[in-house]
């Protein structure tokens, strides 16, 4: 059976137009549908949400690549502080985007990646990952 919003008719379903307003709600929301969930329906419910907000990761031109380790040399060799967002794989073909603001502490271009410092934290970040860069 199709969901039908509040305000529509279903005569076919034999319930009021009252009833199948509030049918439709609860099927919206699957905890109000039953009291009793089991802890395995909760957390494959709250995964489905969070697949939800996977992204593939953006395409990135040559020049874009060129000007984020243009930007990222000139920030370790002048001692400033970037903003580095980054591509996360997550599952399939599909991942999350990551940001932190801190200072280029390294850059090894064996390996192709840059160490980011910050006052807490010490994170590599692959420079094929690399989606923007703020100077």
């Amino acid at each position: 059976m199709a969901a039908i919003s509040a305000g529509q008719h279903d005569c076919a379903g034999g319930v009021g137009a009252k009833g199948v307003g509030i049918m439709a709600r609860k099927i919206d929301n699957m905890f109000a549908a039953s009291r009793f969930v089991l802890p395995e329906q909760r957390e494959l419910y709250l995964q489905l949400k969070e697949d939800e907000k996977l992204i593939s990761m953006p395409t990135i031109e040559q020049d874009e690549f060129e000007s984020f380790h243009y930007i990222l040399q000139d920030a370790q060799q002048g001692n400033y502080a970037v903003t580095l967002t980054w591509w996360r794989h997550k599952k399939n073909n599909l991942g999350t985007t990551c940001m932190m603001w801190g200072k280029v502490e390294w850059i090894e271009l064996n390996t192709r990646r840059v160490k980011l410092l910050t006052d807490e934290d010490v994170q590599w970040i692959p420079m094929d990952s690399i989606i923007d860069v703020k100077g």
